[in-house]
């Protein structure tokens, strides 16, 4: 007897798949996983959750229709006989010389003209009805969205984490020469016949299904946040939407997370790299200068018995640690942006130091500040040489684009993989007014005897990123004295 996996497509969203109950275990096993960070989260904590996710619905026999392609592996690891009813398969008709006719008969400004991997992204959504591309920030991911849309001509929506991106991929659509789009956030009405919709998640993912069925094209940009409940109950709600596309400049570590985004998008493929964009000419080149801060013996023996959240508060609060953020911020040529994560124990604190210090035109951007006041702050620094924009990592690591930004400097420590790159994702966009970038990155060394500091601890991480990533850099001991 052959053991047989025999595949149902239901809907866009999941497949349903029938054997019998030894391999149903056997799959359900495979395709379960502890979630990272689990044993600290209250639901766990108060034995409610056992902190796994199971991809595999045993008793309703279903799985993410995105992880067609990992079913099936597994089917063939094994010798089990694998049949598919109304499945979805990559169809290799859509040849590189239809993708350049195509191209062509868009009559994109004379400006602008696809890079390869543009180009190759087209073909690879078009092939395949579900893909997760992995897009490196400065790549253009508004243009291969835009050519990939304009391709399939269905109702699309755009799915993006904040006010800020809707404008800007609204504006880029039609700076491409495309119809405006519908914008939605805050109180925006939510229905519309335009041909595209760009939408913040917060918005919309409390609507009924219904609202969501007119849509036959998705993109979600940032993908990678869409491990969390409230986007993954938003996606399980377009069940008649066929094309799913998904964007990311980077995914974190975790094969659980990386599973739910293939599931609910598709597949993972690589676009290109920030070090082949720099090295091909595409991508500001740029500088990684590690600034590792040295306490005295009195600080560093009282910081060494601090709990990681009070070793933060001491690191921001720092007098001459905010004093030396200001020189540097001030001393720096073109527009510069000082990157925070708490807002007024740290961002206030060093907007104020760095306004009454300068002439220069200085902005103070965070999450209460509203989204057309960060818009229009966007497009002033654009037009200025000149600028120190003071940011939280919430608002300005995500997404916004100031190809004219010449210098960044981290001044809260972080070790996130994603945080760091998009981070850095801001000053590589090639303008004009730069011909290099200069990425400063603060470390703090509060170890003491054999105890390393947390902090310290995050900055390796850092430096492991920029390794992994083939960056260059340097590391230099500062003293504040």
């Amino acid at each position: 007897m052959v053991d047989k996996i025999t595949i149902t497509k239901v809907n866009e969203v999941y497949m349903r798949i029938e054997t019998d109950r030894g391999i149903q275990l056997e799959i359900q096993d495979h395709f379960t996983f502890e979630v990272p960070g689990y044993r600290f989260m209250p639901s766990f904590r108060s034995g409610r959750w056992d902190g796994k996710i199971r991809l595999f619905d045993i008793r309703a026999k279903t799985m993410y229709a995105g992880l067609l392609s990992k079913l099936i592996e597994f089917a063939k690891d094994r010798d089990y006989e694998i049949s598919c009813r109304e499945c979805d398969f990559p169809i290799k008709t859509f040849t590189t010389l239809k993708a350049q006719e195509f191209i062509e008969k868009l009559n994109l400004p004379t400006d602008i003209v696809p890079y390869d991997y543009q180009e190759q992204t087209l073909i690879d959504a078009i092939q395949d009805s579900r893909v997760t591309f992995l897009s490196p920030t400065a790549s253009g991911k508004s243009l291969m969205i835009y050519m990939i849309s304009r391709y399939l001509n269905r109702k699309t929506l755009i799915i993006v984490p904040t006010i800020d991106l809707v404008n800007q991929f609204a504006d880029d659509i039609v700076s491409y020469g495309g119809e405006t789009p519908h914008r939605i956030f805050a109180e925006q009405d939510k229905n519309t016949d335009a041909a595209v919709t760009v939408s913040t998640w917060q918005s919309i993912y409390k609507l009924p299904k219904s609202w969501f069925a007119q849509f036959d094209v998705v993109f979600g940009d940032e993908v990678h946040k869409f491990k969390a409940d409230s986007l993954v109950t938003l996606m399980t709600k377009l069940e008649q939407c066929k094309y799913r596309y998904g964007f990311t400049g980077t995914l974190d570590d975790s094969l659980t997370n990386k599973l739910v985004i293939e599931g609910l998008f598709g597949e993972v493929k690589v676009v290109t790299t920030t070090r082949e964009m720099v090295d091909a000419g595409r991508a500001s080149n740029f500088d990684v200068k590690c600034l590792a801060m040295q306490y005295s013996d009195d600080e560093r023996k009282y910081a060494s018995g601090l709990s990681y959240q009070d070793e933060i508060d001491f690191i921001i609060t720092h007098p001459k640690r905010n004093e030396f953020i200001r020189k540097l911020s001030v001393s720096l040529k073109g527009n510069t942006l000082v990157i925070f994560n708490f807002v007024d124990k740290h961002g206030k604190v060093l907007y104020d130091l760095i306004k009454n210090s300068t002439d220069r035109p200085v902005y103070f951007v965070s999450g209460k500040v509203k989204g057309e006041e960060r818009s229009r702050i966007r497009k002033i620094v654009e037009t200025q040489p000149d600028a120190i924009i003071v940011a939280s990592y919430g608002v300005f690591s995500t997404g916004i684009n100031i190809p004219s930004l010449r210098n960044l400097i981290f001044t809260s420590p972080s070790k996130a993989r994603i945080r760091v790159l998009q981070s850095i994702g801001r000053v590589l966009r090639k303008s004009p007014l730069k011909s290099r970038a200069l990425i400063i990155d603060m470390a703090d060394d509060l170890s003491w005897k054999k105890k390393t500091n947390f902090t310290l601890r995050h900055f390796a991480g850092r430096v492991k990123i920029y390794n992994m990533e083939q960056f260059d850099y340097t590391v230099q001991k500062v003293k504040l004295s």
